[in-house]
């Protein structure tokens, strides 16, 4: 399963049940998003070296993650191309938003599996079903995840996803009547 690495820094990639270590570049886009988040969260008063920002990087195909790292708050993100289709976050209680929500039908209220349901030709797709969107997702979407400490906090975790969500944009975020 194709990931990417920051650095020179051991990281945990999706579908991998060890850690491994890779020492490739994560695209620039974001490792830039790291690096100024890292800044705006030090305006915020909350300096997260930038060691402790850890970003997955899974290519697609991918796999989706069997759970979230012990200790780590996470933003993740679905980009199909250079749109981006979600963004979100979870913590220690909501690990299945960040492993399997996403992926499946009937497991959530608001998916990006329910968001292609509903609006496949906004990406120039369709086809869609309830049978097949899961495996659409994993086989045509890039997934990013951005790591945290959850010493950091619920804020902190906010912080990252409204500035991840002001970067790249996603198409389907919140409800369509605040969207314009």
């Amino acid at each position: 399963m194709p990931c990417a690495i920051a650095g020179r820094m051991r990281m945990w990639c999706a579908g991998r049940q060890n850690y491994v270590k890779l020492y490739v570049t994560i695209p620039e886009p974001y490792a830039e998003i790291k690096t100024a988040f890292q800044q705006a969260a030090a305006l915020a008063g909350v300096p997260i070296p930038l060691s402790e920002i850890e970003v997955q990087f899974s290519t697609a195909p991918h796999t989706p993650p069997t759970s979230l790292p012990t200790g780590k708050f996470a933003v993740y993100v679905f980009m199909f191309g250079n749109r981006c289709l979600k963004v979100g976050k979870a913590g220690p209680k909501s690990a299945a938003r960040f492993c399997s929500h996403h992926y499946g039908a009937n497991r959530a209220p608001s998916t990006l599996v329910k968001s292609l349901l509903k609006n496949q030709e906004a990406i120039g797709v369709s086809g869609f079903d309830d049978t097949n969107v899961g495996a659409w997702i994993c086989q045509h979407t890039v997934r990013v995840n951005f790591l945290i400490p959850s010493k950091y906090g619920v804020f902190a975790l906010s912080l990252l996803e409204a500035f991840v969500q002001c970067r790249l944009q996603p198409k389907f975020e919140g409800f369509a009547s605040q969207n314009s």
